[in-house]
């Protein structure tokens, strides 16, 4: 098994299990914290208007269904996940809501889509997970129409997002050293990198790529702040192998390391993230 089929083989059996459940589970949270994304997304799409959007590494279909939304009649919306669980609860919600949105149980390195078929290609974190990066955006290029778009949101570097790593740090001390990461693996700043993205983009046959900072004020309440600490990321993985002496003061530690975070009941933090863009050309004829 080659290294990229090994990574795309974690990314599945973690998604598919514990990560994925927990996304269902925290879902109403993370859209709530997210929701300035689902929105960029959702205004991107209106520069295709009544065209067709696939939307990678969907989730349980926030983003998606706000894009849908802004596609207005004639336009479609396609979600495309890994995570069985996660595209399960988003036909739940999209039934619910009444919103012409699609969902597909998909791996995009792989996915054998109609050639031409979309006008734009979005994601919210969804694309620094795949194993095989190139191989990815190749199908996905071979997906678009000629002249379609991209748009993405990835997270800068760790350093800039201390909020993220935040957990991680606090508990460090307390376990097993960790070996180093690739920071190129598969992972939440697998695309810190602007020139390895355009490197993975070009080879990929992408075009016209434009990749900007934004930073972007997100707040949770404290309340929701216990549930994300513990169940999403890489804590919540470590957390079932600990006993519980262990566990309790791993969550102490994670829970004061979140305190400069906290401000008047509210938990508020900066999220730094790349916007990477193709911009599409208008269809013609």
């Amino acid at each position: 098994m080659t290294d990229a089929e090994m990574a795309r083989a974690e990314q599945q059996a973690l998604w598919n299990g514990v990560a994925g459940r927990a996304w269902v589970d925290e879902q109403m949270l993370l859209d709530r914290l997210f929701a300035p994304f689902a929105a960029l997304l959702a205004d991107a799409a209106r520069e295709v208007r009544g065209g067709r959007v696939l939307d990678v590494g969907c989730g349980t279909g926030a983003t998606t269904l706000a894009i849908a939304e802004a596609l207005g009649p004639g336009g479609e919306c396609v979600g495309a996940d890994i995570s069985r669980p996660m595209i399960e609860s988003a036909h739940v919600r999209a039934g619910r809501a009444g919103v012409p949105a699609r969902f597909i149980h998909a791996d995009v390195e792989s996915h054998d889509f109609a050639p031409a078929s979309f006008d734009l290609v979005t994601s919210r974190f969804g694309v620094m997970f795949f194993g095989d990066p190139v191989r990815a955006f190749a199908n996905l290029r071979g997906a678009v129409r000629e002249g379609g778009g991209l748009v993405l949101l990835a997270w800068r570097g760790r350093s800039e997002n201390g909020f993220m790593t935040a957990a991680e740090s606090a508990a460090a001390p307390l376990l097993a050293p960790q070996p180093p990461r690739d920071p190129g693996a598969p992972g939440q700043f697998a695309f810190a990198d602007p020139d390895r993205v355009r490197a993975i983009l070009a080879a990929a046959g992408w075009a016209g790529v434009e990749i900007d900072p934004i930073d972007v004020d997100c707040t949770m309440s404290e309340a929701d702040l216990d549930d994300y600490a513990v169940r999403l990321g890489t804590l919540a993985r470590i957390l079932p192998t600990l006993d519980d002496g262990l566990q309790a003061r791993v969550v102490t530690a994670v829970r004061l390391g979140f305190d400069p975070y906290r401000r008047d009941g509210l938990v508020r933090f900066t999220a730094a993230c790349w916007v990477i863009r193709v911009r599409p050309a208008r269809p013609t004829g």
